[in-house]
């Protein structure tokens, strides 16, 4: 098995940090911000940032937008979609047809 080759990077909150590919994102940062409560706390940091980038930030946003709309979405998987149907449907909505 091959070793991946990972560099120290310092954002520019100041937190050091390694990654082995060229994404930017500061993973301290990342966790830093993520929310306690609401559904985007439900969902992996890529599929958070993918409806937030899309100023979705409400279940009433989100239910403007259909599945095949989200799925769409870069960072957006299929398997926060089951995630955001529970959501949507606890608060008595749905995605657009």
């Amino acid at each position: 098995m091959t070793k991946s080759s990972s560099s120290q990077r310092k954002c520019k909150q100041g937190h050091l940090y390694y990654k082995s590919t060229d994404c930017p994102t500061c993973p301290i940062c990342e966790e830093l911000r993520k929310p306690n409560d609401g559904f985007l706390s439900l969902l992996s940091a890529p599929a958070r940032r993918a409806l937030e980038h899309h100023g979705i930030h409400s279940l009433q946003e989100l239910s403007q937008h259909s599945e095949k709309d989200i799925l769409q979405f870069h960072g957006m998987g299929p398997a926060s979609m089951p995630k955001l149907r529970a959501a949507l449907q606890e608060a008595g909505l749905s995605f657009k047809s």
